[in-house]
Parts: C-alpha cells; sequence; structure tokens
C-alpha cells in the first residue's frame, strides 16, 4: 500500500509498504529518517519515541497504516530551520548525556514533551517523563542534567527566573 504523511513538517509518501510494518520502520527504511533507534521491537525501551500529531509514541507499536494523513514528528525535526541543534538537543550535548547516543533520540523527544507542558519541572516530573526510556550507559544522572539545562535555557528566552 502507498502511505502518505507528514514528516517533519514536510509530505512524504511511502510506496510498497506492508500494512504491518511499523512506522519506525517506514520512517527509517523508506523516507530516510534514520533518527529514531530500533532497539527492542516491543514498546519497553524509548529509543524509537516520535510525535504522532503532537503526542509521543513508540514508533516501533504504530502500524505504518495508522499514519495516513497524519503529522509525524521526529528527533531530526527538533532542530532549528537552519540545521543547527535545538535547544533540548544542544542542552543534551552540553550537559554530557549522550553517550553511546542509541538511547538519545527517544530521551530527547520525551524531553521536549516535557518542557512543552511544563518548562520548570521537577526533578519527580522529569524521572516520570523519563520512566519509558532506557539508557545502559548514562546511569541516568547527567540526562537528568540535561532536562534541567534545557528547562533554564527555556525559561531563560521566555524571561523567566530573572
Amino acid at each position: 500500500m502507498r502511505i502518505t504523511f507528514t514528516a517533519n513538517g514536510k509530505p512524504v509518501e511511502a510506496d510498497d509498504v506492508w500494512e504491518g510494518e511499523s512506522l519506525l520502520y517506514v520512517l527509517r527504511e523508506r523516507v530516510g529518517l534514520p533518527g529514531s533507534k530500533n532497539a527492542c521491537e516491543q514498546g519497553e525501551c524509548g529509543s524509537c519515541t516520535v510525535y504522532l500529531d503532537g503526542t509521543p509514541v513508540c514508533s516501533c507499536l504504530v502500524a505504518a497504516g495508522q499514519v495516513q494523513d497524519r503529522e509525524v514528528r521526529t528527533v531530526e525535526g527538533l532542530a532549528e530551520e537552519n540545521g543547527e541543534l535545538g535547544l533540548v538537543q544542544q542542552a543534551f550535548v552540553d550537559a554530557g548525556a549522550v553517550q553511546c547516543g542509541f538511547c538519545t533520540p527517544g530521551l530527547l523527544v520525551q524531553t521536549d514533551a516535557l518542557l512543552e507542558k511544563d518548562d520548570q519541572p521537577s526533578d519527580n516530573d522529569i524521572r516520570e517523563a523519563l520512566s519509558g526510556n532506557l539508557c545502559r550507559c548514562t546511569g541516568y544522572e547527567k540526562i537528568m542534567d540535561a532536562v534541567r539545562l534545557a528547562s533554564a535555557r527555556k525559561c531563560a528566552g521566555k524571561g523567566h527566573g530573572e
């Protein structure tokens, strides 16, 4: 089947999609957006998290046909229009929260979603928001630091905390 949807603000079309293919597979293999990672294929690790119509979802659990005429935003879509890293992406780099990088795309999307809802989350809010994302490298403290840094920068940009 052919599916059409919007990915990171641009219309995309994928041909010869098997009805059981995951959105993750379509993004990575058919439309050239490899940022989301394929780790567990069971929705347990969060590495494949993307936005679907503004809601974070595990793309490995979404059947490709379900995205027909819908909006998908991937980790690539978090970057600035000029190609520079977005606020959350830069905070993860600056805080040293990127190690092997496998979990990073999902963590970035979840962090972005958290800060859209609450730009000054508590540590408990951060832990809850990221509880579906597994990381085997960092021990999570640098990830927590990155979210706090992104929060502070976002608030500073809005004039909060002055």
